[in-house]
């Protein structure tokens, strides 16, 4: 019997031997389709190709495809774990020709894995092709064998393939397993083709024509094939079951459920076993590829498999957090092909604990609740809707985790009055906003908030992905369509762009479709939870309902990622060498430097700034992984992370770990933060403090560069140096000691040059001689370019002479006038040096001065009204006298 691993790996190898590029699976969040919740089909990545956008160096290729079926129109998660074939998560085995083989090929590449290297006898298959598809019909009876009555015609959509109401499409076949009659059902096409006794294993889609406009097709010129297997069913067939959860992958997990839970496989609990496989898998591979649960979009989804796969748990008496105890099984079994488990366990571990601890803590109260209204309704009664949501907004219930325990209670939900409530709280919450005092937000974008909801961010995994314009704005107001040369700004329903938040700038880069470009030069928040792109339109028209390629300028993203990393390690540093009452009050992350504020009394020392400094760089070199992890803010700050200084946080909150191994409190560094991070601590580069400063009572400001900028700065100041040291005619290692050197010479000098000024103005001075002002000896003179540091000492000097009462100096050096005014002991009750220097700063533009009586200096910005401030003084002590 060949396990599961063995089937994918037969599969994939049988292509590669006729010719197929391997190629990995993408990821479960579709990068190039905004249309698409998950990926729902292994042709999702090769979209692109189909329709001639994107280019391969391979014209074929064979894939094992992850597969997510929980939201939007393709939603099997009420099913699971009560159907033999219904899975939130399964693996689509595809081949696909990007018009290389066409019909021929295909069919014969298909019949002769199934029955050859397959075996499976040819008795038990049967086909059916599209109605009008004679061309099908007529190999699969040349190819095959098989006779018309085992070519089963579809006239239906249901064997027509289409990408959309336009694009490429195309007839199918699919190949049925016949379990024999013993088994209930019809062949396919008939009453009871519902029934389990055919089963459809792989679907063969033709891509002949292109459709446009709807009803009118036209030949491709390049015909294409995609087919899809699911491993699931087909390895239930090869293993001789009739249920996919009795093959080999599900028996480990569903045993892996019962031994932790000691409820028997099959017993009363055979169901919830069931769904606790489904959705371990489902849960770990979308953990694996970035998303993580939260009240929006695909993180919403991703809580109601994990709290439904975690009540079924409680159902069968767990009490505490298991769900996680799970993982390694899981790993075991589909570690090797998908390795994306083994690098994520540890964020999947500990996200998948954070949410069952926070589910189970609200769980025993919420179906309290429920139990205590149903009790009130009679049979068949629906649940009201605002008991429904009080269930969702309290406890954390999404809608379809009470309708399943409530499932077999006669009991349905009053779905539009839920609605209703959900309605109400929304409106409350944004009336809240707009009152709260922060900066009022453009209606516009409550408009858009109430008429989209949140948007999808899907940069923390990606810089490139596609998505649907939902709104156009110029100006102040919704537009049509926006022309070359508008200032738009932009919303899409998914964006990997980052809108400006928590310090981190905001990024750009390019939006694009076929003739259409906008250059995004700024992305901003709105509305709480929008993420908006400004930018111009370059190329083409911008109009709402246009898919566009939102790609992120990957340098920019890099060099802010780099700095915002730095600023963890770097806050954490202060806190260690300074102490605890260190605490962020404000942080700049851009592409060329960091800005980070602090709580700090005093100014930092250069000593300890080389020890942070010093710190920050071993940790990056420590290369240790960047981990995130989802949780509630009380939950993330009790197991130490520190909140960020200005930042709002809701429910959920964002944990970054750097600095350890398994991102728990031994990690160095654990911080609430919704930014972009690097993967490794080494990705950083390095790391230098530029700058420490004061910016108000008790903050301090460092500023610094990481990552190219720091590189540039380091190459730059080397550059200095060996320009300095060349200038000095020395080497480098020489440099500070002959500058040292040369500092020494000149302060000898410069005091030299002034002993000499002093000596020359004193003489000049004197030389002036003493003039009778009022009966005051008065010696006053212009003494140029005198450093003004000297004039107290020089007025001192003459006035010792004992050759005047009254000593004023004026220096002209800088181009400023600065005075000084020294009087004799025994005249300073006649005259007051303040009055004299103030009457010549007046003089030269000044306002005034301030000295004492015996002593006193002033200055002014007109060094050439040097004079008229002599004449002022003058006239200032014979009114004194």
């Amino acid at each position: 019997m060949l396990t599961t691993n063995e089937i994918r790996t037969t599969f994939l190898e049988y292509f590669a031997g006729k010719g197929h590029q391997i190629v990995p699976s993408s990821s479960l969040v579709p990068r190039n389709d905004p249309t698409l919740l998950f990926t729902n089909a292994g042709m999702v990545q090769f979209k692109n190709v189909f329709t001639g956008q994107e280019t391969r160096p391979y014209s074929r290729a064979t894939t094992a495809q992850k597969v997510v079926r929980a939201g939007g129109k393709h939603n099997d998660l009420d099913n699971v774990g009560y159907t033999a074939r219904h899975h939130t998560f399964f693996e689509m085995m595809g081949n696909f020709s990007f018009g290389d083989y066409f019909k021929p090929e295909a069919i014969e590449l298909a019949w002769t894995l199934v029955t050859k290297n397959f075996g499976l006898p040819k008795d038990k298959l049967l086909v059916t092709v599209f109605s009008e598809d004679e061309d099908a019909a007529g190999l699969w009876r040349s190819i095959a064998g098989l006779d018309d009555s085992r070519i089963i015609r579809i006239p239906t959509s249901d064997n027509f393939w289409r990408m959309g109401d336009t694009g490429p499409c195309g007839p199918c076949s699919e190949i049925f397993f016949d379990h024999g009659p013993d088994v209930p059902g019809g062949p396919p096409g008939s009453p009871d083709e519902d029934g389990d006794r055919f089963v459809e294993i792989w679907n063969l889609v033709f891509m002949q024509y292109f459709e446009d406009p709807p009803g009118v097709r036209s030949p491709l010129p390049r015909p294409s094939i995609d087919t899809g297997l699911g491993l699931e069913r087909f390895a239930a067939i090869m293993q001789g079951k009739r249920d996919n959860y009795d093959t080999d992958t599900f028996v480990a997990l569903t045993q892996a459920s019962a031994d932790l839970t000691h409820q028997s496989v099959d017993g009363p609990f055979k169901a919830s076993h069931r769904v606790v496989a489904d959705h371990l898998r489902s849960t770990a591979f979308l953990i694996a590829d970035g998303v993580l649960p939260s009240k929006d979009g695909r993180g919403y989804v991703l809580r109601r498999i994990m709290r439904r796969a975690m009540r079924h748990l409680h159902m069968m008496g767990t009490r505490e957090p298991v769900f996680y105890k799970l993982l390694p099984v899981l790993i075991q079994q589909m570690g090797q092909a998908y390795p994306e488990l083994v690098q994520g366990e540890a964020l999947i571990r500990e996200t998948m604990r954070g949410e069952e601890e926070r589910f189970k803590a609200m769980l025993d109260r919420g179906l309290g609740l429920l139990a205590e209204e149903t009790d009130k309704l009679t049979p068949g009664a629906a649940l009201p809707g605002d008991v429904a949501f009080r269930l969702y907004d309290t406890f954390g219930f999404p809608l379809d985790l009470t309708q399943d325990a409530l499932r077999g209670s006669g009991h349905p939900v009053d779905v539009e009055g839920f609605d209703a409530a959900m309605t109400v709280q929304r409106e409350r919450a944004r009336a809240s906003w707009v009152g709260s005092g922060d900066t009022a937000l453009e209606t516009v974008w409550f408009e858009a908030r109430d008429k989209f909801g949140a948007s999808e961010f899907l940069g923390y995994s990606t810089e490139q992905a596609d998505g649907e314009v939902q709104a156009v704005v110029v100006g102040n107001g919704f537009v049509k369509e926006a022309p070359v040369g508008a200032e738009v700004a932009v919303l899409l329903n998914q964006t990997p762009f980052y809108g400006e938040s928590g310090g981190q700038a905001g990024d750009t880069g390019t939006l694009t479709a076929n003739g259409l470009r906008i250059a995004v030069t700024d992305t901003q928040k709105k509305a709480g939870d929008l993420i908006v792109h400004y930018g111009t339109v370059t190329e083409g028209t911008l109009r709402p309902g246009q898919a566009v390629t939102a790609t992120v300028d990957h340098d920019r993203r890099s060099a802010i990622r780099a700095h915002h990393s730095a600023t963890h390690l770097l806050h954490e540093a202060l806190r260690r060498k300074l102490g605890t009452h260190v605490a962020q009050k404000g942080s700049l992350n851009t592409p060329d430097r960091l800005r980070f504020d602090v709580s700090q009394p005093r100014p930092i020392t250069a000593e300890e700034l080389a020890e942070v400094e010093a710190e920050v760089n071993r940790l990056i070199r420590e290369n240790s992984q960047v981990l995130t992890r989802s949780m509630t803010p009380e939950e993330a700050v009790a197991e130490g992370a520190m909140a960020l200084f200005g930042e709002k946080y809701g429910d959920e909150v964002r944990v970054v770990s750097m600095g350890g191994a398994d991102g728990n409190k031994s990690a160095w560094s654990i911080e609430l933060c919704g930014g972009t991070h690097v993967n490794r601590t080494g990705d950083i580069g390095q790391f230098r403090i530029t700058a420490e400063n004061g910016v108000s009572a008790g903050v301090r400001r460092i500023e610094a560069v990481a990552g190219k900028a720091a590189e540039t700065l380091s190459l730059a100041n080397e550059q200095r140096l060996n320009q300095m040291a060349a200038m000095m005619k020395v080497s480098v290692a020489d440099a500070p000691e002959r500058l040292a050197l040369l500092l020494e010479e000149r302060r000898t000098m410069e005091r030299q040059i002034s002993q000499l000024q002093r000596q020359l103005a004193a003489g000049n001075a004197a030389s002036a001689g003493v003039e009778d002002v009022g009966g005051v000896r008065l010696a006053s003179r212009n003494v140029g370019d005198t450093a003004p540091r000297e004039l107290k000492g020089l007025a001192e000097t003459i006035l010792k002479q004992g050759n005047a009462d009254v000593v004023v100096l004026i220096s002209t050096a800088g181009d400023k006038g600065s005075v000084v005014a020294a009087v004799a002991p025994e005249t300073v009750e006649k005259v007051d040096a303040v009055a004299l220097v103030r009457a010549a700063s007046v003089a030269m533009g000044g306002k005034g001065g301030g000295g004492r009586r015996d002593m006193a200096q002033a200055g002014g910005p007109n060094a050439g009204a040097a004079d008229a401030a002599l004449t002022a003084v003058r006239e200032a002590l014979a009114g004194a006298a």
